[in-house]
């Protein structure tokens, strides 16, 4: 098996940056044109117990190798411990955001874990408060204007000062739980945008929400309301030591935790 889907197995091994400051990166956009990614072949049942046929996060690693397979094994373990203490049972949708990339390069996967495709790969703002083009600080305080880290569940949309808009619920406690408070959204916005970066080599920043670009907004937020996860990552020392989501039981076993309940969806 390659490595990378090896690297699953030791979530715990994350390296850990500590959090704080404010970074300008040099990056600029090159080609990073997002995309709706076009529907794949439907991949073979998986055969309970059996190694022929890969495991959810395999199966999304192939579909989606730009993602770091230890951000999306966290983003599993978090999956399977909010569905075993009764949030997001029904959803069939994972968004995963990691932070610790560039804002002009393509940091969220949209993810249909039923039938275990990519759906969007696409840039995404953070929050002015959070820093320039890489952002290295996060906050659950209301007037931070910064993100927050960790998974949300996605409720009702709404009409509002950035058109439609996409409410969320932050499910851990004391990292994002003010998200609805704060009025922490998913949106669209012309600042997203990586071929309009006017000399700043970072993509506009929001008040705190996952902006997205307007032309892809609607569509994506219409496959992440009302109950799906959302998913937001950077390796900051307090989140991960601290983070509930990614310590209960069913955290330590996420493959075989989500593989079950969400395969059969």
């Amino acid at each position: 098996m390659n490595s990378r889907y090896l690297a699953l197995i030791a979530i715990l091994g994350l390296p850990v940056a500590a959090s704080g400051g404010h970074s300008h990166g040099p990056s600029r956009a090159s080609n990073i044109a997002s995309i709706r990614v076009a529907a794949s072949p439907a991949l073979p049942p998986e055969k309970p117990g059996g190694t022929s046929h890969p495991t959810l996060a395999n199966r999304l690693l192939r579909q989606a190798p730009g993602v770091d397979p230890k951000v999306l094994g966290l983003a599993l373990s978090a999956v399977s411990c909010a569905r075993a203490d009764g949030a997001g049972v029904g959803a069939q949708r994972l968004a995963v955001i990691d932070y610790s990339r560039s804002s002009l390069q393509p940091r969220l996967w949209v993810f249909d874990l039923a039938s275990q495709r990519l759906l969007y790969r696409e840039v995404v703002a953070h929050g002015q408060g959070s820093g320039g083009d890489m952002p290295t600080r996060f906050s659950n305080d209301d007037g931070s204007h910064a993100s927050s880290l960790g998974l949300f569940v996605t409720r009702d949309t709404y009409i509002g000062h950035n058109g439609y808009s996409l409410r969320m619920q932050g499910l851990e406690q004391g990292f994002n739980d003010a998200a609805m408070a704060r009025a922490i959204v998913m949106h669209g916005a012309a600042y997203v945008n990586p071929t309009l970066d006017r000399g700043m080599h970072r993509l506009g920043r929001s008040w705190g929400c996952p902006a997205l670009r307007t032309a892809v907004a609607k569509p994506i937020i219409d496959v992440m309301k009302n109950g799906q996860f959302v998913f937001s990552y950077y390796p900051d020392q307090a989140w991960l030591a601290h983070s509930a989501l990614l310590k209960c039981a069913a955290a330590r076993h996420p493959l075989a935790a989500v593989t079950g309940p969400v395969g059969k969806a």
